[in-house]
C-alpha cells in the first residue's frame, strides 16, 4: 500500500490512521498535504464528535520521510506547520494513540491533539538538530506549553529519546496502558467523550488554549442551546443526557 492516511467513523467517533510501515509511518508531503483538507471533512461532520489520531501496525509516525527534506526543507516544513496548526484547531475533542515511536513530526501531531494516550515502550523525541533545522515558533511553543521549557529544551537540544514514564511525568501524555490495553482504553474514553457536551467541550478547548474574546458568544450559545436544562433534568431523571448541540463546524 502506497504511503497515505486512512480514515473511518462509528458511533460519532472518527479514527484517522497514518500508513507507511515501511518508514515507521513517517508522513511524506503528499500525506502532510493531505491531512488538513480532511480534517476539514471530519470537523464539519457534525455526526463526529470525537477524533482519534493513530498510526498502523505497531508504531505512531517516526517524524517527516527525511526524503522530503532534500528539495526545500522550508517548504517541508510549512506543510508539516500548516497539518500541525489544523490538527490543533479541530473544534472537537482530539485524541492520538501511540505506540512505537513518536519522533519529530509525530510528536508534532501528537501534541497538537487534545490528549495522548500511549502503549508501553513508546519513545518520543524531537530531532531538529540531528539535521540542523529550526523547529518552527509555534511547534516550539506548543511543545513548551506541554511539557515546560525546561523539557522542551531537553528535547529539542539533544535528539534523544524519552520513554513513557518521563513522558508521562512531564505532562506529554495524559495515561499510559500496558500491552495489549490501548485500543480498549481509547475506545472506553472516546465513549465517554461522545457522551459529554459537545457545547462544554468546544468552549473549554477553546479557553485552554489562550482565547480570550469569545466569552459572550459561548455564554449566548450555553443560553441558546438548552444543553444546561437538559444536563439537569438527566441527572434528576438518572439518565443519559441527550445533548443535541453541535455548533458551528469550526471557530470565526
Amino acid at each position: 500500500m502506497e504511503p497515505q492516511l486512512t480514515h473511518s467513523a462509528a458511533e460519532g467517533i472518527a479514527t484517522v490512521v497514518i500508513h507507511n510501515p515501511a518508514k515507521l509511518n513517517a508522513m511524506t508531503a503528499g500525506m502532510w498535504r493531505a491531512l488538513p483538507p480532511l480534517l476539514d471533512t471530519l470537523a464539519a461532520d457534525p455526526d463526529i464528535r470525537v477524533l482519534v489520531l493513530t498510526g498502523a501496525g505497531g508504531t505512531f509516525c517516526a517524524g517527516a520521510d527525511i526524503s522530503t527534506l532534500q528539495g526545500s526543507p522550508e517548504e517541508a516544513q510549512r506543510l508539516a506547520v500548516r497539518a500541525e496548526d489544523t490538527l490543533a484547531a479541530f473544534p472537537k475533542p482530539t485524541l492520538a494513540a501511540v505506540r512505537g515511536h513518536c519522533v519529530g513530526g509525530g510528536v508534532q501531531l501528537a501534541a497538537a491533539c487534545d490528549l495522548r494516550f500511549a502503549e508501553e515502550g513508546a519513545l518520543f523525541g524531537v530531532t531538529p538538530a540531528k539535521l540542523g533545522l529550526v523547529y518552527r515558533a509555534s511547534s516550539t511553543r506548543r511543545l513548551a506549553a506541554l511539557v515546560g521549557p525546561a523539557t522542551a529544551k531537553y528535547l529539542l537540544f539533544s535528539g534523544e529519546l524519552i520513554d513513557t514514564e518521563r513522558a508521562l511525568r512531564t505532562g506529554f501524555l495524559d495515561e499510559v496502558l500496558p500491552g495489549d490495553e490501548l485500543d480498549k482504553r481509547v475506545a472506553e474514553f472516546t465513549r465517554v467523550l461522545d457522551s459529554r457536551s459537545g457545547l462544554t467541550q468546544a468552549a473549554a478547548k477553546e479557553f485552554a488554549n489562550g482565547r480570550t474574546d469569545r466569552d459572550a458568544y459561548w455564554a449566548e450559545q450555553a443560553r441558546e442551546s438548552g444543553e444546561a436544562a437538559e444536563g439537569v433534568a438527566a441527572f434528576l431523571e438518572r439518565r443519559r443526557p441527550d445533548f443535541s448541540w453541535t455548533g458551528p463546524a469550526s471557530s470565526t
